[in-house]
């Protein structure tokens, strides 16, 4: 059994809108790369065409942009009563002003050595975390699907390259020895899942623990 309040934060017959939105596997920009080169070298002095002849260096590249994902409010709990509502589009609200990205370190929220990516506090929960109550108590008026919306808000892109080297070298007329040497992720570039998606605190203050990368 759940308490009247709860019912306003489950999924409601007729309401399909608050989940209109980008689809979960949205990748925008999509772009996949292969090339390949034969470093040119002619030489009459044969030691030297076979140190530095017949080299090839290949490239093969991914990028795409980040997926969608939605930031959620906490859960509900009817007061921490034993009551768990965590279906439905319990969506947090948008702070008015703040900026999305804050690619700064946040005291309390980032991990040490790092920055952060997402704006923790650019979300307010619609539910009070400490309470499991909707923020500012339940009622039908505090008791409201936030208004962020369903994945309207974008992960961080990947970017992974590697690279072939590539060498023959020729040993009789029909036989030929070929060295291959591989480079994964030959940049060294990062690729980071997407951020946590809960606003941990209550709409009446803004949330400090949510969404660091």
């Amino acid at each position: 059994m759940r308490s009247p309040a709860s019912a306003f934060l489950s999924p409601l017959p007729g309401d399909l809108r608050k989940e209109y939105g980008n689809c979960d596997y949205d990748v925008r920009h999509n772009i996949s790369a292969f090339g390949i080169y034969e470093i040119p070298f002619h030489s009459t002095h044969t030691l030297l065409r076979q140190m530095l002849g017949s080299w090839q260096v290949s490239e093969t590249a991914f990028l795409h942009g980040g997926v969608p994902f939605s930031v959620l409010s906490a859960p509900y709990t009817a007061n921490n009563k034993g009551i768990f509502q965590g279906s439905g589009p319990q969506y947090a609200n948008r702070v008015p002003g703040a900026p999305l990205y804050r690619k700064v370190p946040v005291s309390g929220v980032t991990q040490t050595g790092s920055r952060q990516w997402f704006n923790p506090d650019a979300f307010a929960s619609v539910v009070d975390p400490s309470t499991g109550a909707c923020a500012g108590g339940d009622s039908p008026a505090n008791c409201q699907f936030g208004n962020s919306g369903r994945n309207n808000y974008r992960g961080p892109h990947f970017t992974y390259s590697e690279v072939y080297v590539t060498k023959k070298i020729p040993i009789t007329e029909h036989v030929i020895f070929r060295f291959d040497t591989q480079f994964f992720n030959v940049f060294n570039h990062p690729n980071f899942a997407l951020p946590t998606n809960q606003a941990g605190t209550p709409a009446s203050r803004q949330p400090r623990r949510a969404l660091a990368r």
